[in-house]
């Protein structure tokens, strides 16, 4: 019975795409990981269950035993080992009862078993007071006959198992276990992995990446034989570069002192306890060796417990303090109760693990990210230890070095793969931020501008009539290009430039007011604002079948692409004839979408017309992809949706994978020339201490080589280097035709959904669907972020369609029945 309601919680938890299992907090669970095979992870784990069980107290009432990967079974059967030397060890000094407990959830056809695999045995001790009832369940999870390694066994015995499955199995025995003490006290849950911390599972997964989704606190048993210092630091610093927290070290004493020089190279940063010799006589039944050992045992008690109250209290801290230190980003504090405050664990792929209090239950939640961590994320979590590791690698070999005049292997071979992406382009300057990017892009364009028009001397770069020459921006309405001083002056007048943001904004440009297009009612449709005449467009000039005839490049002939190149040589023409000493000196545009300005979606058409009217004035383009670039519209570069391309272009964002700051500025080789000349002070002077940082480079260079390579990124199509749809289309339709849903788009990793509202409760600072945000954070387990009315799910470039589709479909059941209540 047990074992079928186990297998059916871990089928339905496979059944949902994305890993969604809450792990109990309330008692302590720990991962036994090895340095090694042989190191003797079962016999720590019996003798800390003996340990736990021998407490006179109610409380630990259970203990449960997990063995997730077991070969050499049955001969070979380490929950066995638990089961029959556990009661035995036990021997509590006052009255107790115990039950133990054995099961086989998942053998292979290859292992002979009995037709019921489950056992239990009774045990009762003699001794003072009234007998406490404690329990010892000891389950073996997936089960081998040959006596090798995992992914060996599997391949051999024919029995595959995926990492999903190992991970919903083993959750649901962690949830199901949480009901073994039946209230009466704690259930301690030890996870004891099969070999050591790196040897694979029955996919070939290292088990360190296998169970990395619950970051269990880790018990590491130690190598104390010759060569054992070396695997056991190893061990731990594999376990470190993956985010585990290390609770404690224990291995057995051979007579080398390993523990002594662990002991001092580990700084006390993590108890390390040393165990008396194993004997070597296979005959020996070990009671006097556990009996001997009992009291270092105690002290591993001793030491996990107070890990795991010290974790609690820091945990139940975070949400006052946070309140009482942080000063937030784009958050009004006062709007912000404690109790709504995310306190993140860890994050593993796409999803947050946070940290929550249900029903007086501490729980870690895995939460999707729809925010895709503000815009940045991209990794799968086989990236995110990827990027960790190069980064480890980069930050070991160069620390940090200064970047002018200077090269390093990361930064060039970074410089190399963005050219190559994006192949108009010829030069890179780096930055730290997309902000910063813009501020290097403007004053690129500037430059050029300058030398074009003659206010430049070519000779020497020297300044003509300075005073009367001012230098501005066309760029369009709803645009955002950072927070910094300059490039709030390349946007036009919004939330984010108000006098109570930036008290020295001026808007220095001429802003346009773009059309825009989007899905409602399941068709994609064009909106075109008051400031152009539409009369002469056709109905099919306003609406279109499908996404891609928005992007056809037959429209370049139509009769919208004449509307819109009157609309905007009016509009320069008259601006011009306004100022004689104000020039237009740039175009900046987000390519296709507006990010912050509400997701919006611009015209492509709109766009390319704008970009070749500069071109014939000779006006430099520049495209900000901080937020559009690197597959975030699933292509590496928006140019390539608009067919068109730019003279400069900043990237940022998902150009590291968004595991670490870092941007880059690109340029053609006529802008580079600009600045060249025998005086220093015609050089491009902008930068910062961390230029090109060797850990940002690396980053970079391994996300852009791992979304570009079909075999790590399975969304890839290749053959038209594109990103497969990622958001189902039939989903997306029905979305848009809600009655509370006024337009979707939908395009790549972004789907952005904006609610019907009027008033005070449309744009960015509208509260209306608050009530849903708390809903889908709280009861759907997706981190939603709005901006104002306007809801967005986002993804990463490998986020897989069943993924997308899952949240999707929990955000349109909950649209579907949202009514606000003011």
């Amino acid at each position: 019975m047990l074992r079928r309601l186990l297998l059916r919680q871990a089928r339905r938890r496979h059944c949902s795409s994305s890993f969604s299992s809450a792990l109990p907090l309330s008692s302590p669970t720990f991962a036994v990981f090895g340095a090694n095979t042989g190191v003797g992870k079962t016999l720590v784990s019996a003798g800390l269950a003996a340990s736990l069980l021998r407490s006179h107290a109610a409380s630990p009432s259970a203990v449960l035993y997990l063995k997730p990967l077991q070969t050499g079974f049955p001969a070979d059967s380490d929950a066995g080992f638990l089961y029959r030397r556990v009661p035995a060890l036990v021997r509590p000094s006052h009255a107790a009862h115990l039950v133990a407990s054995i099961d086989t959830l998942s053998p292979a056809p290859s292992v002979e078993t009995p037709s019921s695999s489950r056992e239990e045995a009774a045990f009762s001790y003699d001794g003072e007071g009234k007998a406490v009832r404690k329990l010892l369940a000891c389950r073996t999870l997936y089960a081998w006959r040959e006596a090798v390694s995992p992914h060996l066994a599997a391949e051999r015995e024919g029995m595959t198992v995926e990492d999903a499955h190992v991970r919903s199995l083993l959750a649901a025995c962690l949830s199901e276990g949480e009901n073994l003490g039946k209230g009466e006290g704690d259930v301690w849950k030890l996870v004891e992995t099969a070999g050591g911390v790196a040897s694979p599972g029955p996919s070939g997964t290292l088990q360190c990446d296998l169970y990395r989704h619950f970051r269990l606190p880790t018990i590491l048993v130690g190598d104390g034989r010759l060569g054992g210092i070396s695997g056991t630091l190893s061990a731990y610093e594999t376990l470190l570069l993956r985010g585990y927290d290390v609770s404690a070290v224990i291995l057995e004493d051979c007579g080398l002192s390993n523990d002594k020089f662990l002991l001092s190279y580990l700084r006390n940063r993590v108890p390390v306890l040393v165990l008396p010799p194993i004997p070597e006589d296979p005959s020996d039944d070990l009671t006097d060796w556990f009996s001997e050992s009992s009291s270092v045992f105690g002290l591993l008690e001793d030491a996990l417990r107070s890990f795991h109250l010290k974790r609690i209290q820091r945990l139940n801290s975070m949400q006052r303090k946070s309140k009482d230190l942080l000063w937030w980003p784009f958050t009004q504090h006062n709007l912000v109760p404690v109790d709504c405050v995310t306190v993140i664990d860890s994050r593993c792929g796409e999803s947050f693990s946070a940290y929550k209090v249900k029903d007086n239950k501490m729980m870690m939640i895995p939460q999707f990210d729809a925010c895709a961590s503000w815009w940045t994320q991209g990794p799968d979590s086989k990236l995110q230890i990827e990027l960790a590791r190069d980064m480890g690698y980069a930050a070991a070999r160069y620390g940090h070095v200064m970047f002018p005049e200077n090269a390093h292997e990361p930064a060039l071979r970074c410089a190399e793969l963005l050219l190559g992406g994006i192949d108009w382009a010829s030069r890179v300057y780096y930055s730290d931020n997309g902000s910063t990017a813009i501020e290097i892009a403007l004053k690129m364009a500037f430059r050029k501008f300058s030398l074009d028009r003659g206010i430049l001397l070519d000779s020497d770069k020297s300044i003509t009539n300075e005073r009367n020459i001012q230098l501005k921006v066309l760029a369009l309405k709803g645009s955002y290009h950072g927070d910094t001083l300059g490039a709030m002056e390349a946007q036009a007048p919004s939330a984010y430039t108000s006098f109570l943001q930036q008290p020295w904004y001026s808007g220095r440009g001429l802003f346009l007011d773009p059309p825009t297009v989007f899905i409602r009612n399941g068709t994609c449709a064009l909106s075109l604002p008051q400031s152009i005449q539409n009369c002469h467009l056709s109905p099919g000039d306003k609406c279109f079948p499908s996404l891609a005839d928005v992007f056809c490049k037959s429209r370049d002939s139509s009769a919208a692409a004449d509307l819109y190149s009157t609309y905007i040589s009016q509009q320069l023409s008259e601006y011009s004839v306004s100022s004689n000493i104000e020039h237009i000196a740039a175009l900046i545009i987000e390519p296709v979408i507006q990010g912050a300005g509400g997701m919006h979606m611009i015209d492509p058409l709109f766009q390319r017309v704008l970009v070749h009217e500069c071109r014939d004035r000779k006006i430099p383009v520049i495209f900000d992809e901080v937020f559009t670039g690197f597959w975030r519209l699933g292509v590496e570069s928006a140019s390539e949706l608009l067919g068109c391309l730019p003279d400069v272009a900043c990237y940022a964002k998902l150009m590291t994978g968004g595991i670490v700051p870092l941007a880059a500025t690109v340029t053609t080789e006529a802008v580079f020339e600009a600045f060249k000349s025998d005086s220093k002070l015609t050089a491009l002077l902008h930068g910062h201490s961390y230029t090109a940082h060797a850990m940002g480079c690396s980053a970079a260079v391994k996300a852009i080589q791992w979304f570009r390579d079909p075999s790590t990124n399975s969304n890839l199509d290749f053959d038209r280097m594109k990103l497969k749809e990622l958001w189902d289309g039939t989903l997306v339709n029905q979305l848009s035709s809600l009655p509370n849903v006024k337009r979707v788009v939908s395009l790549g990793t972004l789907c952005a959904i904006e609610l019907q509202a009027e008033g005070s409760d449309a744009g960015y600072a509208s509260l209306y669907a608050r009530s849903l945000i708390q809903q889908l954070r709280e009861e759907d387990d997706i981190y939603v972020r709005p901006l104002g009315n306007v809801i967005y799910l986002m993804c990463g470039p490998c986020t897989t369609r069943d993924v997308c589709t899952e949240q999707l479909s929990k955000v349109y059941h909950r649209i579907s029945h949202f009514n606000p209540i003011h």
